[in-house]
């Protein structure tokens, strides 16, 4: 297993201690989001939000490939300017498997580059999310008779990257209150509690 941690000051930059980093990951409709904005105001954490969905909520046309890889480029941005914050935790509300899973299925590959820098990324947990919330309609949500395909998916992805992941399932609070659960054994294994 990769050395996961992310040296940055806090506690008003007075002592060294590792950022720990988590992403929310799964399939669509699933409450990463909202799991993500309430785990990092929970913790008093850093929350990097989807970047895809501003981008393609201002395309007027089809994405493309092409699209997703400024999304790719956009998201390691967002996530790179939050790890800048003084805090303990930082919470990714999607990561570069979304990316890739997405491309692969949309378009039959990933770009080598994308592949490449998942292989790279350095969270300390990613949290899986299950399909057992109801689906929402969104305009730009496309599979609802997939998600537990897409499920299976992340979860052979994440088991073959040989990450520490933990599956999260129920209702809202029940979610909110396992991820915690979650969280907290991170914490205590470095000694951030």
């Amino acid at each position: 297993m990769k050395n996961n941690t992310i040296h940055g000051f806090y506690a008003e930059g007075i002592c060294d201690r590792p950022m720990l980093k988590v992403a929310i990951t799964g399939p669509e409709s699933t409450g990463k989001s909202t799991l993500a904005e309430k785990l990092a105001a929970h913790y008093q954490a850093v929350w990097v939000p989807e970047y895809a969905r501003d981008y393609i909520g201002r395309l007027d046309r089809p994405y493309t490939i092409e699209d997703i890889e400024a999304i790719a480029h956009g998201q390691l941005a967002l996530e790179a300017q939050a790890q800048t914050k003084h805090v303990p935790l930082l919470f990714a509300d999607t990561d570069l498997l979304v990316l890739k899973i997405w491309t692969e299925h949309a378009f039959g590959y990933c770009p080598a580059w994308i592949a490449e820098k998942l292989q790279e990324q350095d969270y300390n947990l990613y949290l899986l999310m299950g399909v057992d919330l109801p689906w929402e309609p969104d305009p730009q949500r496309e599979h609802p008779h997939l998600r537990q395909y897409f499920y299976d998916w992340y979860k052979s992805e994440l088991q073959a990257l040989g990450v520490p992941f933990a599956e999260i399932s129920g209702q809202h609070e029940a979610r909110l209150q396992l991820a915690c659960i979650q969280v907290d054994a991170l914490r205590q294994a470095h000694n951030l509690l």
